[in-house]
């Protein structure tokens, strides 16, 4: 069974990082109640940079809960955080939460319906200089890309409402390449 875990919103807000300020929405926090998922993103949503987030084919960046142990473990390892800190819904930049399917059994084309809302998969996730920076450790793009645990953007195919808890059903598309494969073969570009 997938779960939607959480809904996670951000506003875009400048970041000091490598002694620049760049603009950012990657600080997501989980909120509660339904929330509108219309052709652009969510309701409440921010994207700072629509040049790599966003738009018709990025409006939704969902995240396997199944990853989080791992990102834990290696910020701590990393000096980032303590051991057995948790990592809060949202923390990967992610507005969906997902718990019980990962990006090798997702594929391009692939529906999920939650409820009122048809997302489709459209394509990986790729890590930028705002990840690490989120993730408090320079190594962090680089263990994303050898992990292969990115995420998927989705489309929203119906718009509608989804609230965090809802069961999401997953409608296969025609299940060519899954997010995972993807994924390798353009990081290796």
């Amino acid at each position: 069974m997938i779960e939607l875990l959480s809904i996670n919103l951000g506003a875009s807000r400048k970041l000091l990082i490598e002694g620049r300020l760049v603009a950012s929405a990657i600080h997501k926090q989980a909120v509660q109640g339904p929330v509108a998922a219309g052709p652009t993103g969510l309701g409440g949503d921010e994207q700072a940079d629509l040049s790599v987030h966003g738009g018709l084919s990025k409006a939704v960046y969902a995240y396997p809960s199944e990853h989080y142990a791992f990102w834990q473990t290696v910020r701590a390892q990393a000096g980032a955080a303590a051991f057995g800190e948790a990592l809060p819904p949202g923390a990967m930049g992610e507005n969906l939460t997902l718990k019980g399917i990962t990006e090798d059994q997702l594929f391009i084309g692939d529906q999920l319906q939650v409820g009122t809302c048809v997302l489709a998969v459209s394509e990986p996730r790729f890590p930028c200089f705002k990840f690490a920076h989120a993730m408090g450790f320079a190594q962090a793009v680089k263990l994303m890309v050898q992990s292969g645990y990115c995420g998927s953007y989705l489309a929203v195919l119906q718009p509608g409402e989804l609230a965090a808890g809802q069961a999401v059903t997953l409608v296969p598309g025609p299940r060519d390449v899954s997010v995972r494969e993807l994924f390798r073969v353009r990081a290796r570009a």
